[in-house]
């Protein structure tokens, strides 16, 4: 019984209501080939790698890591990275936490879920943030807001503009009332370099959920988002069960985010780099000579 529910449930996902019984090819070889979860065609692992992790079939955007997006968009070189060591603490004395930290670190090479540091974009200088969705779901606790907050005000104190990828499932549960305070932190921080006539640009990409959108996400001077990528506070189920309401399909994707005006512009990841560029042009900052 419950093996036939699944298959329905998996026949929906998949976006075909077909008879449950209809069998689903599974028997994929694994770090061979990938099938895509939007449209389920399937291609060679290195061929989608060598597309940025973009479908070649549908357009979807994948999950990157953040050095994997830090080799896509800034200069080569160029990174020097600030609050490299920083870890974070216990501050709740949640249990288990501090054995997940130490898991994770070891797994990902990553002290945290956010890489930040100046670079240059196509010659112009910047600062910028890379959260990682592979570390908790990029969830925002103390060391996230820390060096969130630091990397925004080094950019108001040395003149430059502040980019911020964002990806994440919101607030760390694990670190309590001490992740909340991350949020007005984070944005207190954006209000200063906003004050002081610097631009903020930040890219939304999939998923970019909960206190991160309600906070520092939300508060760009520009706002880009990937396509498709999913975007809001509180999950679907939870607004629909709270309204009473059936949902569009397409609510949260980015493409309905900028119908509504919540997003600026949604630019493909191979784009990525020289729309940035461009828009820091715009806004006055240049290249600086070779």
């Amino acid at each position: 019984m419950l093996e036939d529910l699944f298959k329905v449930v998996k026949t929906r996902f998949n976006g075909k209501e077909t008879d449950a019984t209809v069998s689903v090819d599974t028997n994929i070889p694994e770090n061979i080939m990938f099938k895509c979860p939007r449209c389920r065609a399937t291609m060679f692992v290195d061929d989608y790698a060598r597309n940025n992790k973009v479908c070649i079939s549908c357009n979807y955007h994948g999950r990157l890591s953040a050095r994997d997006r830090l080799k896509l968009t800034v200069d080569k070189g160029s990174f020097v990275e600030f609050d490299s060591d920083m870890i974070s603490k216990n501050p709740i004395d949640f249990s288990g936490y501090e054995k997940k930290q130490e898991e994770l670190r070891e797994s990902t090479g990553l002290k945290d879920a956010v890489i930040t540091g100046e670079c240059s974009i196509r010659r112009i200088k910047a600062v910028i943030a890379i959260m990682d969705p592979s570390y908790m779901m990029a969830s925002m606790g103390s060391v996230v807001g820390e060096k969130i907050t630091r990397a925004i005000e080094i950019a108001t104190e040395k003149k430059l503009p502040f980019i911020a990828f964002t990806a994440s499932g919101g607030a760390r549960m694990q670190e309590g009332t001490v992740s909340l305070m991350q949020m007005a932190k984070t944005s207190g921080a954006v209000a200063r370099h906003n004050e002081a006539g610097q631009l903020y640009i930040t890219v939304l990409t999939d998923p970019t959920t909960g206190g991160v959108t309600a906070s520092f996400a939300s508060l760009g001077d520009i706002i880009i988002a990937e396509p498709k990528a999913l975007i809001g506070f509180a999950g679907r189920r939870v607004i629909e069960g709270t309204i009473k309401q059936r949902l569009p399909d397409d609510f949260q994707l980015a493409e309905f985010q900028m119908e509504k005006g919540f997003v600026d512009m949604i630019v493909e990841r191979k784009k990525m780099r020289s729309v940035l560029s461009h828009l820091m042009i715009l806004n006055n900052y240049r290249p600086e000579e070779i």
